[in-house]
């Protein structure tokens, strides 16, 4: 493809910039060949002429299209090269906040300086278990591949993360082991995970330091080995370290720091612990305050010690070892502030009583004057003789700081080996992944040896990563037999042997160091004579003789050689060691005492960290081998720690992290592009760009290729095979063979291949869009001629129909003036009519009126005068009755006065017997006193009404003597009023004299009243003025009533927001409440199977078995299908009690107690669950009790009928007795052999009594009944007979009252006797009476007040009920009425199956009663038989008597022995087949059955049989389900089944609550003997674990599924175009064999739904169930287009809406739309809307942010950020959308968690469902081999 195809007009180029690097313009003009111009045209409108070099002609770099800016990994993109990745980078990381890009095989991190929330636990599972190329670049992903590659390939792996200091290495890395740990977890249950990521705190205090580049920055490099076992779990760690920078601990620059260790020392000063060390804060000492700058922000070192120290221990490093090493640190830290003074030019000395000096040496534990004199003196040796020398104060200076970096450097390897033995491990390693978080290039103004080391190892690592490289790209061209072609590319090993090579940099050096003048000046020279003239790769500075300059791969760096030596040799005065080593301070002798050993912490190679080994001991057989280790030098380990550390790297398969550091001033998500390209030449990133570059960057599937290029070709060009079809495309389009090859899977196209296909494929689109636009133009006009024709017609139309309605209103105006004047006419007549005819009628009112006044007069006084007659009549009349009454009461009284004389007589004459006398006088004195004393209480009352009737006689005399005074006076006025008329005349005279004054006074009135109209006026003006000002005053009043109003119904809206929000809380509480219970549950279930692989191993590891106990495998396997708790429990403290000796080494006995305690913390908290569920329970019973307290007052009639029936009982009973002693002396009175026999008397009467019970027993049926209906309706006659009673005990008091007047009036003895003896009998009755009526009374009274609350109740709620109603339109409230109707047949019903019951409770009560009767007359029968001798029965003929049998009624209970339990529970649960069960047998038959067997154990009231039954069978269940926990089929079995025998339970406990929903029949299957409520919470918690599988399991299977069927498949063909990616997985991926679709899921959840029904599972678990499917739907489908920028698109968001409705319709389809599964879908049709509306303008904004409330403001910002243009034609999301989206949610409260739980599981509850089926009705199969099981 020639270049004048490309570079026309409107191309993009970048061309160089000195600011930015590289800077984007574009072509205005075509460029020809030979063009030495370019005319551009930059992005800010400037024109610009770019000159091309003469000599070469080299085109600038051409852009890539807008559409591939922002891919995923650099090697997507048509043209390779340095511009096109400095800008993928930055739109990456500026506009789309996105921090990791691929580049191949390597992982470009840009440091974001900024905390961001995708390192959560959400978002590892996310990760775990994809692709590489699958999700967005992240370090998971890195890290997936690399366990995934371990665990397939069975090799080892490493992954290297490198870059510049602050560019995040360590927390890449640290995330890195965090995704192992969290993923692979532990196999030892040590948690060596946690252990693992402990060490990470430990190593940044001790390792890393501030600098000016990084606040945390690594000063050493470390490789750690994750090991794992064959199942891949974490079994221990290893870790190496490399160079720690020693110098730091005596120096640091300005604005650096020291290790982090001693800073949070100082911070942590002030602890009681630390009092000793007499440390302060960090600016007292030397070594802490160099930088000037102590202090980071945002790090508070007094809590990061904490956090350290809290590492420590969980390491295992014990707080005796942890105060030593801080003992140790403080020494150091005052060793630097050892005043070292001048005593002369040659010599130094240390004043006495040197404060810090002796805090040293206490703090280490030795001699103040052996440390003072030796750190001013050193000791020469010569071979005959040794003297001291003293040092020069530089020198011992020097030789003090020395001293401090070694005991640093020796603490440093200490802690690193101690790490390593926590980290270790006794399972065997089976396979390892490397972490190795190394430093990156660096050069700075003033590099020395560190750099140079650095610099080296970098050499190493990227010759290294060059190689692999290189292979890979061999490897993929092999595998798709694509013709190989050597690649050029760069090569290091030049640099490497100028390093490393005999006669190279660290050979010289060392030979230097092994010279005894050896100086860093001759170093130099050495290295300019040996390296100037024979190596291109070594320039000497111009300026300077003391350094020289290296050509790295990343950049020219230049070497100062002072110090080189001194860091090389690392001497240490010998003197000061031997001094350290006679220490007291036990830790200090520790850290020295492998001074003799050269292995490395490890025992792996070398040491690390450039240590110096000194000989401890003199030994002469020693001391050859000492000198020769002690002559190592720095340079010497490191080059063989980097050559182990190499030989590992490349035993492994690495993987490669390269951090970049954005910016220099740590300026959050802001990009500068020169220190970008710096780190990324120097990191390799661009040698991977240029590797792949010269191949076939771009790589296609055929499948991808033809979809996206369809539209190129023509409909003949397409094939059957689309790799014919592709090559065919291929060779038209692209004539060049080379710049394509075709491979077994996929198309490799050279660089900017795609770009051209993108071009020629956006002008074919371009071609197609600009016909469509003309034909949709011309379609517009034509519509809109035809809209303008339709137009003008109806203008035409409506014109015409306007002129004919005006004349039709002309014509109707007309006609109606007409009649409107004949109205106004008629109107004029009809009004002077009526005036005539009311005066008419006003004339005759007036006079009927009077006429009828005049009539009503005349009959008022007829009226008087006959009411007058009747007052004076009725008085004669009541004084004749009063008369003739008293003549009957006196006549009375004589009449009974006679008879009592008469009857006293006769009473005398009777007593005149002595024994009559006797008897009557029995008792007779106290009746006779009592009798007196009641007497004497009547004369009493007589003497009170005497004395009342005098008062009153006298109160009407005087009234009398009133009147008659009054009287007097009357007439006394009278004759006054006579003498009074005299006066008349003289008034008259006095009355004109009054007219005369009447005359002047109507004078003064009329002026009077003048003046009262004027103040009249001015009233009545002030009256209207004071009206207006009401007024005003009235209508503020409304104002202020209607603004008072509309307060108090904000305020009741309020109020009722807020009830309705707080319902809504304590809701969400409940459900919190529910779902922590039912974690606890899954965690105490976890803990179990724990528990029960703990067992499993200490069995498994068990070498010495215990005597007696031990089991053969016939035994075990026998004693496992005997599966009981017990049982378990037995083996398992026999197990534990023998394991405890023999597996002590083995067992992490804290891991025990650490879980023991776990547990126990667990069961408190499932008690307190527990306890907060029984108190809500209990206050749910107490509202109910008082509901059911009211409705027992209603219960009157019962208790009256339950005495009835008693005394029915009682009655039946001696009737029966009766009948048994007529039987008894039947058989007593006749004797003989034939006296039992059939046909015997004795026969007889015993089959008479026999069918007399029988009769009596169905009469008894028949009054029960009939007493039943009669006890209804005397309920209503009660009242009457109450008012009744309580008149008729009136009179009887009445009566007895004038009976007792009448004794009074007695005075003959005998008549006192007869008296006395009747009113004996009338008390009797009186009091009998009073007592029956009294408990009627009070009987009834209860009633009716039951009956009145009943009724009050009924009342209320029928007004609620016609409130409601009121308010519903007509439609609803005709049907809320039939509701009510219907809601008050069935509580009638209710009432009436109660009675029924009752009736039936008492027919079985009265056949129970004859069953014993009957068993009682069989025991006295064969009693007798017994009587009857052998011969006589044997020679009596016995006649066979044909009795009549009835069909046996079972019970619903099924009778089995207590052996045949483990049977049972083995065939029924353990061995049973649900697909079996579910398709030939009915729903929850195991429940139903283990149920009746239950029953049966309760009949018998055997406690042991029920507690062993229900503990079987739980355990049993749990058993299958560990078994077979990963079937959906078992699990959803035995939840339908839990549930069901959990709802069995609650329907036949006897509770009221449960029983109303039961038959009469069912009812009498109620557990009668034992309260299983315990039971029913332990079934409970069976089933919520169950329900907790089952999700696991449905989850498992539809994981899998989601994402290719959701987001990967087009379900709608040709939508979603395919971008043209070119992604290049990694060769090691996993590829998917087939792929789900939308289909698979529907198909799944139809699967799941008809198994769960199949099952007989209840319709409200169904609901619960399908709602958290969706919910993981939803979920997995929302977190994946969270983490896959290829899927934000607008096709895409388009092919998951369609999905989502097709589930919605699948929803509908199960009639599951009311089940929430629809809403838990919401955030993902948000999603799927949020990229298709339209994303511009503020109204956009406004839009998005009220559609999006399901939606978080991280995900909403997320999906926005990810939004990628599949097509030219659409546009990208603006920076500054996005912003205004997060401005206006802003305010929002919410999580900023951006991924969706998928682990969460919503908590299920088990609404009752009572069962209608019969458990006597139940049959059993034989398939289910219950043989052993009895009906019963």
């Amino acid at each position: 493809m020639a270049a004048s195809e490309l570079y026309t007009k409107y191309a993009r180029v970048w061309i160089p910039d000195p600011d930015e690097v590289w800077k984007s313009a574009e072509l205005t003009k075509d460029y020809k060949q030979g063009d030495g111009i370019l005319h551009l045209q930059l992005e800010d409108g400037t024109n610009l002429q770019h000159k091309l070099d003469p000599s070469t002609k080299t085109l600038p770099h051409l852009r890539n299209p807008d559409i591939l800016v922002g891919e995923n990994d650099l090697t997507a993109l048509s043209y390779l090269h340095e511009p096109a990745v400095l800008h993928n980078l930055k739109v990456r990381f500026i506009d789309s906040k996105l921090i990791y890009t691929y580049c191949g095989i390597v992982l470009v991190a840009i440091n974001p300086y900024e905390t961001l929330p995708i390192y959560g636990a959400e978002i590892i599972n996310a990760y775990s278990g994809q692709n590489m190329g699958d999700m967005d670049p992240h370090i998971f992903a890195v890290a997936e591949e690399a366990y995934k590659q371990m665990a397939r390939d069975e090799r080892n792996q490493s992954i290297i993360v490198s870059g510049e200091s602050g560019a995040g290495k360590t927390v890449s890395a640290k995330y890195a082991m965090r995704y192992f740990a969290t993923v692979s977890g532990s196999a030892s249950e040590a948690n060596v995970e946690e252990k693992v990521l402990a060490s990470n705190p430990i190593m940044e205090a001790i390792g890393n330091a501030k600098t000016t580049r990084n606040d945390n920055s690594s000063r050493f490099g470390k490789y750690i080995e994750i090991g794992f076992d064959k199942r891949y779990h974490i079994t221990g760690a290893n870790m190496r370290t490399y160079l720690l920078e020693k110098s730091r601990v005596v120096f640091q620059a300005d604005e650096e720091r020291n290790y982090h260790i001693f800073y949070q020392l100082c911070a942590s000063s002030r602890l009681p612990e630390f009092k000793a060390l007499k440390l302060g804060g960090a600016n007292d000492f030397h070594y802490t305050k160099q930088g000037r700058n102590p202090v980071i922000d945002g790090v508070d070192d007094a809590r990061e010690m904490s956090t350290t120290r809290s590492a420590f221990s969980l390491l295992g490093i014990t707080e005796l070892y942890q105060m030593g090493l801080f003992q140790v640190l403080a020494a150091i830290l005052h060793l630097g502030n050892v005043d070292v003074k001048d005593r002369d030019a040659d010599s130094s000395m240390i004043l006495p009583n040197n404060s810090h000096l002796m805090v040293f040496c206490d703090l280490m534990g030795v001699a103040y004057q052996d440390m003072s004199h030796w750190l001013c003196h050193k000791k020469l040796k010569t071979a005959t003789e040794t003297y001291i020398k003293p040092l020069p104060r530089v020198q011992a200076v020097n030789a003090r700081d020395a001293l401090a970096k070694h005991i640093y450097a020796k603490l440093f390897t200490w802690i690193v080996e101690h790490i390593n033995q926590a980290l270790h491990s006794t399972v065997q390693q089976h396979s390892f992944i490397g972490v190795l978080d190394i430093y990156g290039f660096e050069t700075f103004e003033i590099n020395s040896f560190e750099q140079f080391c650095i610099n080296y190892a970098n050499e190493k690592l990227q010759q290294q990563f060059n190689m692999h490289v290189f292979k890979l790209e061999q490897e993929e061209y092999m595998k798709e037999q694509i013709p190989w072609t050597l690649i050029d590319f760069y090569d290091n090993q030049p640099c490497i042997n100028l390093i490393e090579a005999k006669m190279g940099v660290l050979d010289l050096l060392d030979e230097e160091c092994r010279m005894p003048k050896g100086s860093d000046d001759s170093w130099a020279q050495k290295l300019y004579n040996t390296h100037l003239k024979t190596c291109a790769l070594f320039q000497k500075p111009r300026m300077s003789n003391k350094a020289f300059i290296i050509q790295h791969f990343a950049d020219k760096v230049e070497y100062q050689c002072e110090g080189f030596l001194a860091k090389n040799k690392d001497t240490v005065n010998e003197e000061q060691i031997h001094v350290l080593k006679a220490s007291k301070f036990d830790l200090l002798v520790e850290l020295f005492q492998d001074e003799e050993k050269v292995t490395s912490p490890t025992g792996a190679g070398p040491p690390t960290g450039g240590r110096t080994r000194l000989s401890v001991k003199p030994d002469k057989g020693k001391s050859s081998q000492a000198s020769k280790e002690h002559k190592k030098t720095v340079g010497l380990q490191f080059r063989n720690s980097l050559q182990l550390l190499m030989e590992t790297l490349n035993a492994t398969t690495p993987h490669y992290v390269r951090c970049i550091k954005p910016n220099d001033y740590k300026y959050a998500f802001t990009f500068d592009p020169k220190r970008a390209v710096q780190q990324l030449r120097a990191c390799g990133v661009l040698e991977t760009i240029r590797i792949s570059a010269a191949g076939f960057p771009s790589r296609w599937t055929y499948q991808e290729f033809f979809s996206r290029y369809r539209v190129l070709m023509k409909q003949k060009d397409v094939q059957s095979d689309k790799k014919m079809t592709c090559k065919n495309v291929l060779e038209k389009l692209v004539q060049d063979p080379d710049k394509y090859q075709f491979g077994k899977t996929k198309i490799f196209f050279r660089a900017g291949q795609v770009a051209y296909l993108e071009k020629l494929r956006a002008d074919k689109l371009r071609a197609a869009c600009i016909r469509i636009q003309k034909t949709i133009r011309c379609w517009l006009a034509r519509k809109k001629f035809l809209r303008v024709k339709r137009a003008t017609i109806t203008i035409q139309r409506h014109v015409r129909g306007y002129q004919a309605r005006c004349l039709a209103t002309f014509l109707r105006r007309t006609r109606a003036a007409v009649i409107i004047q004949k109205f106004q006419r008629m109107y004029v007549q009809r009004k002077r009519y009526q005036r005539m005819q009311a005066a008419a009628l006003a004339v005759q009112c007036i006079l009927r009126a009077y006429m009828a006044r005049q009539q009503y007069k005349m009959l008022l006084r007829e009226n008087k005068a006959i009411v007058i007659q009747k007052m004076v009549r009725g008085w004669l009349a009541r004084q004749w009755y009063r008369r003739s009454l008293a003549a009957v009461v006196y006549l009375q009284c004589c009449v009974r006065r006679m008879c009592a004389r008469r009857q006293l007589k006769k009473l005398k004459i009777e007593a005149r017997s002595v024994e009559h006398y006797k008897k009557l006088n029995i008792g007779m004195e106290n009746k006779i006193m009592q009798l007196q004393r009641r007497i004497d209480e009547q004369n009493k009352e007589n003497r009170v009404m005497s004395e009342r009737l005098s008062s009153a006689e006298t109160a009407h005399a005087t009234e009398g003597e009133r009147m008659r005074r009054e009287l007097t006076r009357l007439r006394g006025a009278e004759e006054e009023a006579k003498s009074s008329a005299n006066r008349v005349v003289s008034l008259q005279e006095e009355l004109e004299r009054l007219r005369v004054e009447l005359q002047s006074t109507q004078k003064e009135k009329k002026a009077i009243e003048d003046w009262a109209q004027t103040y009249q006026d001015e009233m009545e003006k002030m009256i209207s003025e004071l009206k207006e000002q009401n007024h005003l005053l009235k209508n503020e009043k409304n104002d202020l009533n209607r603004l008072i109003q509309e307060q108090g119904q904000q305020w009741t809206e309020k109020m009722q927001r807020a009830l309705k929000d707080q319902t809504s809380q304590l809701e969400c509480d409940l459900n919190e409440e529910r779902s922590r219970y039912q974690n606890l549950l899954t965690e105490h279930l976890r803990l179990e199977e724990k528990y029960d692989d703990l067992k499993e191993e200490m069995t498994l590891t068990m070498n010495v078995p215990k005597p007696g106990h031990r089991r053969t495998d016939s035994a075990h396997s026998s004693n496992e299908s005997e599966y009981t708790y017990n049982s378990e429990l037995a083996e398992s403290e026999e197990l534990s009690r023998g394991m405890e000796d023999v597996t002590k080494g083995t067992l992490d006995m804290a891991l025990v107690l650490k879980l023991q305690k776990r547990v126990s913390e667990l069961e408190q908290e499932k008690q307190g669950l527990q306890n907060e569920l029984d108190r809500r329970e209990e206050q749910f019973q107490r509202a109910r009790a008082r509901d059911d307290e009211e409705h027992k007052k209603a219960r009157g009639a019962e208790l009256e009928y339950e005495s009835l029936k008693r005394q029915e009982l009682e009655s039946e009973n001696k009737k029966l007795r009766h009948d048994l002693g007529e039987m008894r002396r039947a058989l007593v009175g006749t004797a003989g052999a034939g006296s039992a026999a059939p046909g015997s008397p004795a026969y007889k009467v015993l089959l008479d009594q026999l069918n007399a019970s029988t009769e009596e027993l169905e009469v008894r049926k028949e009054e029960v009944l009939i007493l039943r209906s009669q006890l209804v309706s005397q309920k209503e006659a009660m009242q009457h007979k109450v008012r009744g009673h309580t008149r008729s005990c009136k009179e009887t008091m009445t009566d007895s009252l004038q009976y007792v007047e009448d004794v009074q009036n007695l005075t003959d003895a005998k008549e006192i006797s007869q008296a006395y003896m009747g009113l004996k009998d009338t008390n009797r009755l009186l009091e009998s009476q009073l007592q029956a009526q009294r408990r009627s009374h009070e009987a009834e009274l209860e009633v009716l007040r039951g009956e009145l609350q009943a009724v009050k109740e009924e009342n209320h709620r029928q007004q609620q009920l016609l409130a409601q109603n009121l308010q519903l339109p007509p439609e609803a409230r005709i049907e809320a009425s039939l509701q009510h109707e219907i809601t008050r047949l069935t509580n009638e019903n209710l009432d009436l199956l109660e009675q029924v019951e009752k009736q039936d409770k008492t027919v079985r009560k009265l056949k129970k009663q004859l069953k014993v009767f009957a068993k009682k007359i069989s025991d006295l029968e064969g009693g007798q038989m017994e009587n009857v001798s052998p011969s006589q029965m044997v020679d009596e003929p016995i006649h066979p008597v044909n009795i009549p049998r009835r069909e046996k009624d079972f019970q619903g209970m099924l009778e089995y022995k207590k052996e045949d339990e483990l049977k049972l529970v083995k065939n029924l649960i353990l061995e049973l087949k649900p697909r079996g069960v579910a398709v030939n047998m009915i729903p929850g038959l195991p429940a139903y059955i283990l149920f009746m067997c239950l029953r049966h154990a309760d009949y018998l009231n055997d406690d042991q049989k029920v507690r062993a039954l229900l503990t079987s069978v739980i355990n049993s269940i749990k058993k299958i389900l560990k078994k077979r926990g990963e079937d959906f089929e078992t699990v959803s079995f035995w939840l339908a089944n839990t549930c069901r025998f959990l709802h069995c339970l609650k329907q036949y406990s006897g509770d009221e609550q449960f029983m109303k929903y039961n038959s009469p029949k069912q009812n009498e299957h109620c557990l009668s003997n034992f309260d299983l409520a315990e039971y029913r919470q332990v079934l409970s918690d069976l089933a919520i674990q169950i329900y907790q599988q089952l999700i696991k399991c449905m989850e498992n299977i539809l994981q899998p599924m989601i994402v290719s069927g959701m987001l990967e498949h087009e379900t709608i063909q040709g939508v979603s175009g395919v971008k043209p990616t070119g992604l290049r997985k990694r060769t090691s991926s996993i590829a998917d064999e087939g792929t789900y679709t939308l289909d698979s899921i529907l198909r799944q959840l139809s699967s799941f739904h008809a198994t769960m029904c199949q099952h007989g599972t209840d319709p409200e678990l169904i609901k619960q169930v399908v709602k958290q499917q969706f919910y993981i739907i939803g979920a997995v489908t929302l977190n994946n287009l969270l983490l896959r920028k290829d899927m934000c698109s607008w096709s895409k968001g388009m092919q998951i809406r369609y999905n989502v409705s097709q589930l919605e319709e699948w929803l509908r389809d199960k009639n599951l739309m009311v089940c929430g599964a629809k809403e838990t879908l919401e955030p993902l049709i948000q999603a799927a809307q949020l990229l298709q509306v339209k994303k511009k303008t503020d109204e956009d904004a406004e839009a998005i942010c009220s559609m999006c409330n399901a939606l978080t403001t991280a995900q909403i910002v997320k999906v926005l950020n990810l939004y990628t243009p599949v097509n030219a034609f659409e546009e990208r999301v603006s920076v500054t959308f996005i912003r205004t989206i997060q401005n206006r949610l802003r305010d929002r409260k919410e999580s900023p968690q951006l991924l969706l739980d998928t682990k969460v599981i919503y908590p299920v509850t088990f609404p009752f469902s009572p069962s209608s089926l019969a458990l006597e009705t139940i049959q059993i199969p034989g398939s289910l081999n219950l043989g052993f099981l009895t009906r019963v």
